[in-house]
């Protein structure tokens, strides 16, 4: 009768103590390319990751680091996009190409026992891509297409505006117009991708249940035949100019709705504030029960959701706040969010707002590590931005014993209303 459950006591609540991180095994190619392994899971399935540094942003030719990985999957000297599509469709294979604004990747999630079949698909990628001239058309004009959709939506006209004003004529802050896309010219994909795509500018992470086998296919087709270029990889980038005027309105007296976005430069990962700044910036408005959230859209009514977000590059980062809100109602959401901020700055978190906040992101970085992917990608976040696994540990120990009076003085030293760029789509009344 003892080891009947009582079902009238609530269970011993546990916070989490430690998070213990899958640590990846690391060697190199002989042409140079990095190489990490992480092996652990018990399906028979691999994620690849080759992940180049962009070159060089060039305001004269701003779309090149984009086009050429969008375009890396259509066409090579001996497979057609339609034929490359079909070799990885035919193995039960997935495949794409992603851009961020610091480093683009080719993916690929393959069973382990296609990959003597999947992984010179990629290979022919990344050295015969040839860019034709045909697909390059349809490049052109469905982006075009797609740009003209979007600039009439009010939250990407104010992300645009807001990146802009922040980061200048550089990677980060690009603003392509649609004839933009008329300056990419085949010649120029072409130079591009061979000083971009080469060994010696690549990290290749595999995550998965991996053998031996599969490393020793990996570098048996990846180390050989790949050969770095004679001309390096210029992966440096303009420093980053904010703008000086600091509010932007772009009236459209025909809106339902205003898009918000407010924030300024910010401290990046490898600041000692991060961490902590990071708790502060979920209270305001990083999860669903923030003071944003519970203020303009609980409260007032004015949103359907408003959100706070700090981002991490290499030079610096950003604050923001993002929302629409109703037209009639924006120059109040302002004043609200103005309001929000200021209590930070003016008044202690109480204890219990602040031990919900920490248990949440405690609980959300536990959760996202929910299999070895996950592991590789908290692996990127740190190797990217030059930093160790230490990081974690310290940023755990930081999120589960910072105080308010600790967040009331970084509240004081980084959110300065008046100092913030506004960005505001729509109507302001």
């Amino acid at each position: 009768m003892s080891n009947i459950l009582d079902r009238t006591i609530a269970p011993e609540f546990k916070g989490v103590e430690h998070i213990n991180l899958l640590r990846p095994e690391k060697s190199e190619l002989p042409n140079g390319c990095k190489l990490f392994v992480l092996n652990s899971g018990g399906q028979e399935l691999v994620r690849i990751e080759w992940i180049f540094n962009n070159l060089r942003f060039d305001p004269a030719k701003p779309l090149l680091n984009n086009a050429v990985n969008t375009m890396l999957t259509d066409g090579t000297e001996t497979l057609t996009a339609a034929q490359i599509a079909d070799r990885i469709d035919f193995y039960g294979a997935f495949l794409s190409v992603d851009y961020g604004f610091e480093q683009s990747q080719v993916t690929l999630y393959s069973l382990t026992k296609h990959l003597g079949k999947t992984l010179p698909v990629v290979k022919d990628i990344l050295i015969n891509s040839i860019f034709p001239q045909k697909e390059l058309d349809t490049y052109i004009r469905n982006q075009q297409q797609k740009l003209q959709v979007n600039l009439k939506k009010n939250d990407i006209v104010a992300r645009r505006t807001f990146n802009k004003a922040l980061y200048g004529d550089t990677i980060y802050g690009l603003n392509a117009e649609v004839e933009t896309y008329n300056t990419v010219k085949r010649e120029d994909l072409l130079t591009h991708y061979q000083q971009m795509y080469q060994p010696s500018n690549c990290t290749l992470v595999i995550a998965g249940k991996v053998d031996s086998s599969s490393i020793d296919l990996l570098k048996n087709i990846f180390g050989t035949e790949w050969e770095s270029q004679s001309l390096t990889a210029n992966t440096s980038q303009p420093a980053l100019k904010p703008a000086i005027e600091k509010f932007y309105f772009l009236e459209r007296p025909e809106a339902l709705q205003s898009a918000i976005r407010i924030g300024t430069p910010f401290i990046n990962r490898q600041h000692p504030d991060f961490p902590a700044v990071q708790v502060l910036n979920t209270v305001l408005g990083g999860y669903f029960g923030s003071r944003l959230m519970n203020n303009i859209r609980e409260d007032k009514g004015y949103t359907y959701g408003i959100g706070a977000g700090i981002v991490s590059y290499r030079q610096g980062g950003a604050m923001f706040i993002a929302t629409e809100v109703g037209a009639d109602v924006c120059k109040a959401a302002v004043g609200e969010i103005e309001k929000e901020i200021n209590r930070l700055k003016t008044e202690l978190i109480p204890e219990d707002e602040l031990s919900l906040v920490r248990n949440y992101m405690m609980g959300s970085l536990l959760g996202s590590l929910e299999n070895v992917f996950s592991h590789a990608d908290k692996f990127k976040n740190l190797y990217f931005s030059g930093m160790d696994y230490d990081y974690y540990d310290r940023y755990t120990e930081i999120v589960k014993n910072v105080t308010a009076g600790e967040l009331l003085r970084l509240a004081k030293e980084y959110y300065d209303f008046d100092s913030f760029y506004k960005v505001i789509v729509g109507k302001y009344e």
